[in-house]
């Protein structure tokens, strides 16, 4: 089932004003419990880890952002 454009607009922002504020949560709970569980990693682990998860969080909403940005194609005034 594909999503309208509108469709995908409202649930693009629904997902980046509550979904990433708590999946940032969740990824920095995460590095904290690798500090106390691994008594302090290095550095360039900890930035593994969020750059891994930094890109993680939006491979399941791919098709919910494309083509956001872009004028509605189903609206008849955007072609005038």
């Amino acid at each position: 089932m594909a999503l309208s454009y509108k469709a995908r607009k409202r649930w693009s922002l629904i997902i980046l004003l509550v979904g990433l504020p708590l999946y940032i949560v969740v990824a920095v709970t995460l590095a904290d419990w690798l500090r106390r569980a691994f008594d302090g990693p290095p550095m360039i682990v900890e930035l593994v880890v969020f750059v891994v998860l930094g890109f993680l969080w939006m491979l399941p909403f791919r098709a919910v952002f494309l083509g956001v940005g872009q004028p509605d194609p189903d609206d008849d005034q955007a072609e005038r």
